[in-house]
């Protein structure tokens, strides 16, 4: 009997709403771990709560990835860093590293100059790092490595693909409609996470629908597809069947708090 491979990607869908309330759906937020790396991608409301019900907490988080600013995935930006402020047994023992597309530096500093000291780190243990906003780009990280695409939503929105050290990935779309940046990105990865915010008959231009995010994932040839991102109206559509118009490969719609080992 050929044992299990062990697990060297666990991601869990923190979030997988959007702008509108829900008791059911938090808004935009994926949690990926790598050996000792704990890294958040995007930050919508409801994020700091999610994470402790995942079982961890804002202390422990040493990248935080934002794919476009828009509040629903980066509203509880200001809340986490005031929150990581906190002393009392609970301050953060590692740095802070937020990685994003260029301009991400002076929007922080255009908040610093709201909230001021209140949203600064101890000297340290913050580090912003900026990515290419109008195409492809790198970063390296000691246990894993980050490659960036601009996608098709407003300026400076970015897909990011997040690859082991032991060769496994995962690609997070964050916001877009169909565009083949995001294909190439997505070419043969084991999990791509990617938004479907309306059904098929109720497309809005800057988002997919189920089906064209099925096309994408089967171009892209991945192994696993994860559908997240809904509005309110998905709930009333078969959101599985119209993304099977295009692809046919394993399919799950995300709801918060699932968990996926890689």
């Amino acid at each position: 009997m050929t044992s299990a491979k062990p697990v060297e990607i666990s991601v869990t869908i923190l979030g997988s709403g959007t702008c509108v309330p829900s008791l059911r759906r938090s808004s935009c937020s994926v949690f990926v771990k790598i050996k000792n790396s704990l890294l958040l991608f995007d930050s919508g409301p409801g994020t700091m709560r999610r994470l402790l019900e995942a079982g961890t907490t804002i202390f422990d988080i040493s990248h935080l990835f934002y794919s476009h600013l828009h509040p629903d995935h980066a509203g509880e930006m200001v809340p986490f860093l005031f929150a990581n402020k906190y002393g009392d047994g609970f301050r953060r023992k590692i740095p802070l590293t937020i990685v994003a597309a260029q301009g991400f530096s002076t929007f922080y500093n255009r908040l610093k100059s709201v909230y001021g000291s209140w949203i600064e780190l101890a000297p340290g243990f913050f580090n912003i790092i900026e990515l290419a906003a109008d195409a492809d780009d790198v970063c390296g990280f000691d246990n894993f490595k980050i490659r960036s695409s601009p996608v098709e939503h407003i300026a400076g929105s970015i897909a990011y693909r997040v690859t082991s050290s032991g060769g496994r990935s995962v690609v997070y779309s964050g916001d877009t409609d169909f565009c083949e940046s995001l294909i190439s990105l997505a070419k043969d990865a084991d999990l791509l996470i990617c938004e479907s915010a309306h059904p098929d008959d109720l497309k809005v231009k800057g988002h997919l629908t189920p089906s064209l995010a099925g096309e994408i994932a089967r171009r892209a040839n991945v192994r696993k597809l994860v559908l997240t991102h809904f509005y309110p109206e998905c709930d009333h559509a078969d959101i599985e069947k119209e993304c099977r118009k295009t692809y046919a490969g394993p399919l799950m719609l995300a709801e918060d708090l699932m968990n996926i080992g890689l």
